[in-house]
């Protein structure tokens, strides 16, 4: 997932986020309800906040649903621009574009 800094608010982009479908995979939509539980803004077609008191939740979360095998790398790991230094509390969940 595409993600950038906006101040210090964590910016995951709106089209590499994941969706909400009625009757769709389990997995899938508790991802999605798990990330939107934990944004500090989450609305549709915009990108979602992540504010840094709940980055390391966010980095569990992301590793656990990255360790079930349900969903892939690009829906799990935050892509960050190259020139960005990546914090600490989410190293082991990203990587530079």
């Amino acid at each position: 997932m595409r993600v950038y800094f906006k101040d210090e608010i964590l910016c995951i982009h709106a089209e590499d986020l994941p969706s909400y479908k009625k009757g769709g995979s389990v997995v899938r939509n508790s991802y999605f309800w798990a990330l939107k539980s934990i944004s500090c803004y989450a609305r549709r077609g915009v990108d979602w906040e992540f504010d840094p008191p709940v980055w390391v939740a966010l980095s569990r979360m992301l590793l656990s649903f990255a360790e079930s095998g349900y969903l892939g790398d690009s829906e799990t790991i935050l892509e960050f621009p190259i020139d960005t230094q990546i914090p600490d509390v989410l190293r082991s969940v990203s990587t530079w574009l």
